[in-house]
């Protein structure tokens, strides 16, 4: 198992753009499976109406293809904030602790690597979002649908808060022997209702 831990520097810019937003409704759009220029145009819309986040630029002579739904935006703090009518998410890769190549006999060292990143990574969350509505593992008993039902489906941690026409997710992946977890490491993602 091979192993990174890097200071949370992207991952602290990127919560507290995140925790600027009091109420995501505005950015909410349609959650379906359409794609293309009109809907990354509306997502482009709706985040910069409440935000002041730039939309990625489009090269001269680029076009929007057809099988997007989703476009990146860059913050005021530096982060790459990308948006799906259903769903927001940093992509903050030089931040926090991660493992990768895991092999089956790396599963406890994988487990105790995230039980040792998650408080600082918890710590981080509360510092911009407040304490959070929910927060447990898998040590639990009910956890697997302690939150909603599935909720911990996959997760090592989960802690939650709500926002208007939202929820931020602070999560650890479970990893697993069958089938083989490859990389597992503490993420968030706002989920827009």
């Amino acid at each position: 198992m091979k192993t990174q831990d890097r200071p949370l520097d992207e991952d602290a810019a990127a919560i507290a753009d995140f925790a600027e937003i009091a109420d995501w409704r505005p950015i909410a759009g349609p959650d379906n499976d359409e794609t293309g220029p009109e809907v990354v145009k509306a997502i482009v819309q709706r985040v910069t109406s409440v935000t002041d986040w730039q939309p990625w630029p489009l090269l001269p002579g680029q076009q929007i293809d057809d099988v997007l739904a989703s476009w990146g935006f860059t913050t005021k703090r530096g982060s790459t904030i990308v948006v799906f009518p259903g769903l927001a998410f940093a992509d903050a890769r030089n931040s926090g602790w991660s493992a990768y190549e895991i092999s089956p006999d790396d599963i406890p060292a994988a487990e105790a690597g995230l039980d040792q990143a998650w408080p600082a990574m918890l710590d981080l969350a509360r510092k911009h979002l407040g304490e959070p509505d929910y927060v447990g593992d898998d040590s639990r008993p009910h956890f697997l649908d302690e939150w909603r039902p599935g909720a911990g489906v996959d997760k090592r941690h989960l802690a939650v808060w709500v926002r208007p026409g939202a929820q931020f997710h602070l999560f650890s992946s479970k990893p697993t022997r069958d089938p083989l977890t490859e990389a597992v490491g503490v993420t968030y993602a706002v989920y827009i209702d």
